[in-house]
């Protein structure tokens, strides 16, 4: 499989966050680090390297087709880049946030925490193909979106 190419800077921290073709604020990005090491340590797993790309709609779909071979439109894809650690790819497209944010009565922000702690339940090996594995993830994620203050 090949991965899409990203910056190849070197992180100042082990969370970045990258604005392929959108814009917005951020909340505390500190914060969202702080809680995003938290998560990984809570899983009993080692923190390498997470980027965050966020992107449109039309972007994280052509990717979905591309990388995964589906032809629909996602709020999260993942590609992890090693088994035993948090580390890896996180692409996000902020317009599918939105919408859902929208169709589920929450914040942006709220929504937006869901899709970033998501991915590094899916690093940290977790998986959402079941119905049984969606809902295990689900609760994972309501729990540790329960120890952030947005």
């Amino acid at each position: 499989m090949h991965f899409p190419d990203l910056p190849t800077d070197e992180p100042e921290t082990p969370v970045s966050f990258h604005f392929e073709d959108v814009e917005f604020e951020l909340p505390d990005e500190q914060m969202l680090t702080d809680w995003l090491l938290g998560v990984a340590e809570s899983e009993g797993k080692a923190f390498i390297e997470v980027n965050y790309i966020f992107c449109s709609d039309e972007r994280l779909r052509e990717m979905n087709v591309e990388f995964l071979d589906h032809d629909y439109y996602t709020d999260v894809i993942t590609f992890p880049y090693a088994e035993d650690a948090v580390h890896g790819d996180v692409f996000i497209s902020s317009e599918r946030v939105a919408d859902n944010a929208q169709s589920l009565g929450v914040t942006f922000e709220h929504e937006l925490c869901r899709v970033l702690v998501h991915g590094v339940l899916h690093l940290a090996g977790y998986l959402d193909k079941t119905e049984e594995a969606e809902r295990v993830m689900r609760e994972r994620e309501d729990f540790y979106l329960q120890k952030i203050v947005i």
